[in-house]
């Protein structure tokens, strides 16, 4: 039995494999996994495992016994995955693997000692209610022992969902050394040093994070915060979206809340520094309202209220193919129910590993151009990324 075999099957028999998450796929294409997911389980009283593919649109669950459990992680790493990261009580074991050798295996300090064997689609929440995080009380979201205050519920919901989101798509970062990441427009940053605590505390990664804005005194609150809290590798910065280019080697870059084409700015830089995951939350959706021309859909855009919001979601899935004709696989998310926020829509992109086919290159560019043609609109994102010749 390999040196991995015999690892996965003294975790499963010692019912110490609390998680396992398998990404890098040896051949990525649109029907194979972009990643898998293990999960302990309690299914009728018994001990299972989840297995969970995600596959570009979708994805599918499998409950295992735990001896196949054993079995199926080691043929996939074998014959699918590159990387695999298993979670146990005392530790993370990083399994990379690459050509004809053994897979290298390399122990990490444990960031899973609990596991969650509810087969129930409870909610998860990064951030317990009644835990103090620093950040967060000292934002004024939680009370220094650590209940969230009234008014900040709806703020407390977003960040966990943030978090949720970013959780998400770490598989599809780098799995070792630092994470490089930029936000563009953080404003009073809450979700700036949630993504520090994700990262940092959470998943014990070691971190270059960058807030960006332009209004000097919220930078300069945020990079006191930043200091009383000893974020290490967090700081801010005054600077404008449009121009900002140390972005040399980013993974990850953000934009929550960036008001109209300040949105389209942070994707376009993203995808010129080839940033591998984009997580944007747009707003204020206003460039298109003066284009958008079409005698079929009279009846809807000549309401100022319905043009207004049918614009957002033209803006957005106009964005959504552009960052697909760009080189990436996007998913368009709620962020939180509307309840909470009318910015509730995230556009997730993460770089694809492999470039799309001619053939279906060319398909996604003509249902574009069919798209923007009947609607008579250009948007500023497409005007970018053609000046730049990204697209035809």
């Amino acid at each position: 039995m390999s040196a991995l075999g015999e690892l996965v099957a003294d975790l499963v028999v010692r019912g110490a494999l609390n998680g396992a998450t398998l990404s890098n796929p040896r051949t990525p294409d649109a029907g194979s996994p972009r990643r898998v997911t293990v999960d302990p389980v309690v299914v009728r009283r018994a001990h299972r495992y989840r297995v969970r593919r995600h596959l570009a649109k979708r994805t599918t669950d499998e409950i295992v016994d735990p001896e196949a459990v054993a079995e199926l992680v080691v043929e996939l790493v074998g014959a699918e995955f590159r990387q695999c990261l298993l979670h146990a009580p005392d530790a993370d074991w990083q399994v990379l693997a690459g050509g004809k050798h053994e897979p290298r295996i390399l122990r990490r300090p444990p960031t899973r000692p609990v596991a969650s064997l509810s087969h129930d689609r409870a909610k998860r929440r990064l951030l317990a209610d009644g835990k103090p995080v620093p950040f967060l009380v000292e934002l004024g979201v939680q009370t220094p022992e650590g209940r969230v205050r009234d008014k900040a519920q709806d703020k407390f919901r977003q960040v966990n969902r943030f978090l949720e989101l970013v959780d998400d798509v770490l598989p599809a970062l780098p799995a070792a050394g630092r994470l490089r990441v930029v936000d563009f427009g953080s404003g009073k940053s809450y979700l700036t040093f949630a993504l520090h605590h994700l990262l940092t505390q959470v998943r014990g990664r070691e971190v270059d994070i960058v807030g960006l804005d332009l209004k000097e005194d919220v930078v300069a609150a945020c990079a006191d915060l930043a200091e009383r809290l000893a974020a290490e590798g967090l700081r801010f910065e005054l600077g404008d979206i449009a121009s900002y280019e140390a972005l040399d080697g980013v993974d990850l870059v953000v934009s929550l809340h960036a008001c109209d084409t300040a949105t389209d700015a942070a994707l376009d830089r993203a995808i010129a520094a080839r940033a591998r995951v984009v997580l944007a939350v747009p707003c204020c959706q206003h460039e298109l309202l003066q284009q958008l021309d079409s005698e079929t859909l009279r009846p809807l855009v000549r309401h100022g209220t319905l043009r207004e919001r049918f614009v957002a979601e033209v803006t957005d899935a106009a964005r959504a193919r552009l960052l697909e004709l760009a080189g990436y696989d996007v998913q368009v998310v709620e962020f939180v129910p509307l309840e909470h926020t009318p910015k509730n829509v995230l556009l997730r992109a993460t770089r694809r590993a492999r470039k799309r086919s001619k053939a279906e290159t060319d398909r996604l560019a003509t249902e574009y151009r069919t798209f923007a043609d009947a609607l008579g609109i250009e948007p500023a994102l497409e005007r970018a990324l053609r000046s730049r010749t990204v697209i035809a």
